[in-house]
């Protein structure tokens, strides 16, 4: 984890009370922490950094997310959705050079929430001054990093049963890793103090979170109360699985959040007690697929708005 950024960060576990968190070097390489503890001399919770990674989810591991995204296939899928481009791959898509298109460079920081293996991240370090990528799943943020540190990631596609083939991707020269970090953390709990956010992003997240609401409440509290922006987009695929009934933001008939997602995501923005309130520029969709094999292959049709204030 980049030393500076230490400074930027509280602890998830004393929320809605923001405590700045203490950092306890043992081992730094350059200007990264490789080994060492976030604590929290409020609640005395230790947060630890092992091989240059930030672990900030206050939460215990949640197993079935476990099962899933830290599997090899999984992150394998979740490479070539992201860098599929990269590798000159005829069924790739733009998707996430669309949605960076859509925001405006700016200085200060950017989070990329549910950043996944970070391509939205780097494509972010472009335009802002520090760019953090937020996920749960362990094997993910791993691979973001060691794809910041070394410019280059080889992993496995499979192409039908056992069978697979090795491929790598290279970092493009206008990325700045240097602008880069990637970090465990819950999208719904964020490490980040009040109004210190200055361009966030929740790409294909918030029909996957137990509380998909906290987590725009989140996303307020962070973001800064003028020039800010935030881009928003899902799919909407809501289950029982991510959340209970009662919690979607949508997808229902009847009920608190009857109708579509993006409408009522809009509506909060808007007119939803949040301080202040988001300004809707843009909506529309992108088109995201994601690799299962060589001959399966999932389009989903992301739906998204862009939101200032």
């Amino acid at each position: 984890m980049k030393q500076h950024l230490a400074g930027k960060l509280i602890c998830p576990s004393c929320l809605p009370q923001e405590h700045v968190l203490q950092v306890d070097i043992r081992s730094v390489e350059a200007e990264d922490v490789v080994d060492g503890t976030l604590t929290c001399r409020h609640c005395d919770r230790c947060f630890p950094i092992k091989d240059g990674i930030a672990f900030l989810d206050p939460a215990p591991p949640d197993e079935r997310l476990a099962n899933r995204y830290e599997q090899e296939e999984v992150l394998s899928s979740y490479l070539w959705s992201h860098y599929g481009d990269l590798l000159g791959d005829e069924q790739a898509t733009d998707a996430y050079q669309q949605w960076a298109g859509l925001m405006v460079p700016h200085t200060g920081m950017a989070l990329d929430l549910g950043g996944a293996v970070g391509r939205f991240t780097f494509e972010m370090s472009c335009k802002c001054d520090l760019a953090v990528g937020i996920d749960k799943s362990l094997a993910f943020i791993q691979a973001a990093r060691r794809f910041m540190q070394e410019g280059e990631l080889r992993f496995t596609l499979k192409d039908e049963g056992l069978l697979g083939h090795e491929v790598i991707i290279r970092r493009p020269a206008h990325w700045q890793p240097e602008r880069v970090e990637f970090i465990v953390a819950d999208a719904q709990r964020l490490p980040f103090p009040a109004h210190t956010i200055t361009s966030l992003a929740s790409l294909n997240l918030v029909d996957k979170l137990p509380k998909p609401s906290t987590h725009l409440e989140e996303i307020n509290r962070v973001a800064a109360t003028s020039g800010s922006q935030l881009l928003l987009s899902d799919p909407f695929s809501w289950s029982t699985e991510a959340a209970e009934i009662d919690q979607w933001l949508g997808g229902k008939a009847n009920g608190p959040y009857a109708g579509k997602g993006l409408d009522n995501i809009e509506t909060i923005l808007r007119h939803g007690g949040l301080t202040p309130g988001w300004q809707v520029t843009q909506r529309a969709h992108v088109w995201w697929k994601i690799r299962t094999h060589s001959n399966h292959y999932e389009l989903i049709r992301s739906c998204f708005l862009k939101a200032a204030r």
